[in-house]
């Protein structure tokens, strides 16, 4: 039916040929930057905190004066003043003295430590008493601890989360530069789909592929535009497609990836452009196929959803989003996996944590039902040539979120 090669080979094919989707760089505010692909290594030009800070409330001191001190026997300091929050200390702690500090203040010239107001009592007449011991640096944060002037802190190429945006506003960030997102169209075909409103008659379908597809498009940071359903027809895919290519960087379609009759998405595509492969050694997912179409590449994916979404997550997915940032885990499988199909395959599953380790509980059914994914938490792939993985073998398990 198809000259399949297998999915390294598919992978490589594809990420060789098209590096990068969208490589040219915007700038946006901070607010706006989250999800977005970082277009260059953020370099600190000053340090994080700026100032030696105190973690708690409490009373900065020379940790010496309190070594030994106890409940029965606290340390008596005396009060030498008080720092204001944001304040710059007025005072110092110098020998048998100590300071008030609220969480976050500047630790006064002389203090080496911080001890907590729930372990000190006010007398009433100046002095303190310091009823437990710290050590030298205790409840202190020092300068340049969270970030040091000269350090990369986060590499070109990343995808920011919140806690990447708090770093640049520590930094005094108020815009940063990131990578355009890449534009992507989907297009679902066939005579059998209708809309997802709609209320399907006799063997027609709800279209699945357009949702998902935009869906997990969008997660990996795209812009996406979906197109209307295209039957079976020739010219009407073939315009639709090439419309696409008109406004897209990358345009994915869905169904006509066979060799029946009415599969005409590998005759559009090769029409239109070079195709790099037209099947791949993995069940589900046999029938899909990539052309480069003016350098851009186009994707026909299977019709059945879970093939669909299992063959995006293969190949298109690592063009949007760097590898590295998707999560796996390993895991020890719960029940044996037969395979042998001369095909990789993607085995659905589900991920708990057991006594010795994660353990993988496979989640059975067929390519055409997305329902399946609704129970799994990711899946693993039983290698090609491989007759299956026994109870107890370990897999890794790529997770869906």
């Amino acid at each position: 039916m198809l000259e399949v090669v297998g999915l390294e080979e598919a992978r490589t094919l594809v990420e060789k040929r098209f590096p990068f989707i969208r490589d040219e760089i915007e700038t946006v505010r901070l607010h706006d930057a989250a999800g977005r692909q970082i277009a260059r290594d953020v370099i600190a030009t000053e340090g994080v905190p700026a100032f030696d800070r105190s973690t708690v409330d409490g009373f900065a001191v020379i940790a010496s004066d309190t070594f030994g001190c106890s409940d029965a026997l606290p340390a008596i300091l005396e009060l030498a003043g008080e720092i204001d929050m944001g304040g710059t200390p007025s005072c110092e702690c110098a020998p048998t003295t100590c300071v008030r500090i609220p969480t976050g203040g500047q630790v006064p010239t002389g203090a080496d430590a911080v001890v907590m107001l729930e372990y000190c009592e006010e007398y009433g007449d100046g002095t303190i008493g310091i009823a437990r011991p710290v050590a030298p640096g205790e409840n202190i944060v020092f300068k340049n601890d969270d970030v040091k002037p000269g350090e990369i802190l986060i590499e070109a190429g990343t995808t920011l989360l919140p806690h990447h945006i708090g770093t640049l506003a520590s930094l005094g960030f108020a815009t940063c530069e990131v990578r355009q997102r890449p534009v992507v169209g989907i297009i679902s075909t066939g005579d059998e789909i209708v809309p997802v409103k709609a209320t399907p008659v006799a063997s027609q379908m709800r279209d699945v592929n357009t949702p998902v597809l935009a869906a997990a498009a969008e997660a990996c940071g795209a812009l996406v535009l979906t197109f209307p359903i295209v039957p079976d027809d020739f010219e009407k895919l073939f315009a639709s497609v090439e419309q696409a290519l008109g406004i897209c960087d990358m345009v994915l379609v869905s169904g006509g990836s066979s060799a029946g009759q009415k599969d005409n998405t590998a005759l559009v595509l090769s029409a239109l452009g070079d195709m790099l492969f037209h099947g791949v050694a993995v069940k589900p997912g046999k029938p899909t196929m990539c052309a480069n179409v003016g350098t851009r590449p186009v994707f026909g994916l299977p019709g059945h959803p879970v093939a669909a979404y299992f063959m995006f997550l293969e190949l298109v997915a690592p063009l949007l989003a760097p590898r590295e940032q998707q999560t796996f885990v390993r895991a020890s499988l719960s029940a044996g996996v037969p395979s042998n199909h001369g095909r990789s395959e993607f085995v659905a599953a589900r991920v708990e944590q057991g006594d010795s380790g994660a353990i993988a509980t496979p989640v059975r059914g067929k390519s055409g039902l997305i329902s399946q994914l609704s129970g799994a938490d990711g899946f693993f792939v039983v290698p090609r040539n491989c007759e299956g993985l026994p109870v107890g073998a370990e897999v890794e398990v790529r997770l869906f979120r």
